[in-house]
């Protein structure tokens, strides 16, 4: 048993070492886990592997949409409120969440902007945010820019969530040469269920049959296994793979006579 066990370690500590070269991790990760399986391990999954989460991320914004649909405006209220008693960076950041979070994507990429200009300039968590806050408002350009800086310094800040974003923007900025790139460069990466899927959705809107048809069976694959609670947390996800499928049929059937 105590092999079977030791065996288990090793298999949990080469999953995470894995991550850590997926996602451009220090490479000391891989002496702390290997050196320490079972402690390199825990310690892995609570620095890098939790916060790096995509489901971490899905229930944070699920509990985050539960508490406005109780109260709509109440964090907004209270993060202007508290930046106009105290206009701090911190103050700041969170009223440009708050913006984020309202659907008011102009004034949170402001504030974000502004953080980026005082103290938290090398932030990468706050660059992340604004180039979402660009994405939400249009501003692909500037997404595309504050994304290749996060890819620049920090190259293994939350690798995967950044590769998707930059593809994303380059395809809706109309960069298609670059967007097919970068999502062939994520998918040969982190080959992900989250990548692949995007991938499929960019693919099928973007008429690229080739990588549609490869992709198509691996995210159905996935998609078949799961149960009731995994489609309700993935609901947005599907919708949009069901919207993008049926683009492709549209465009495939054969023009009225």
């Amino acid at each position: 048993m105590p092999i079977i066990g030791l065996g288990l370690h090793v298999l949990i500590a080469l999953y995470f070492a894995v991550h850590a070269m997926r996602s451009g991790q220090n490479m000391t990760w891989l002496f702390i886990l290997f050196s320490f399986p079972l402690l390199g391990s825990v310690v892995y999954f609570f620095a890098i592997y939790l916060p790096d989460s995509r489901l971490q991320q899905k229930t944070k914004k699920a509990m985050a949409s539960a508490a406005r649909a109780l109260d709509p405006g109440k964090e907004l209220r209270e993060a202007q409120a508290a930046f106009d008693y105290t206009p701090t960076a911190e103050n700041q950041m969170r009223l440009a969440t708050a913006f984020l979070n309202a659907g008011q994507a102009e004034e949170a990429a402001a504030n974000y902007e502004a953080c980026l200009a005082g103290p938290f300039a090398s932030d990468p968590e706050i660059r992340l945010n604004a180039a979402e806050a660009h994405i939400e408002s249009g501003q692909f350009a500037r997404a595309i820019e504050q994304l290749e800086q996060v890819q620049k310094t920090r190259p293994e800040f939350r690798a995967e969530q950044v590769a998707l974003l930059l593809a994303q923007s380059f395809s809706q900025s109309g960069r298609r040469l670059e967007a097919k790139a970068a999502f062939e460069s994520a998918l040969a990466r982190f080959g992900s269920f989250e990548v692949k899927a995007e991938c499929l959705i960019w693919a099928l809107l973007a008429d690229e049959k080739e990588i549609a048809a490869r992709l198509q069976a691996e995210v159905q694959r996935t998609t078949d296994h799961w149960n009731r609670q995994t489609r309700e947390l993935n609901r947005p996800m599907l919708r949009r793979l069901e919207a993008a499928y049926e683009h492709a049929r549209q465009n495939a059937a054969p023009p009225p006579h």
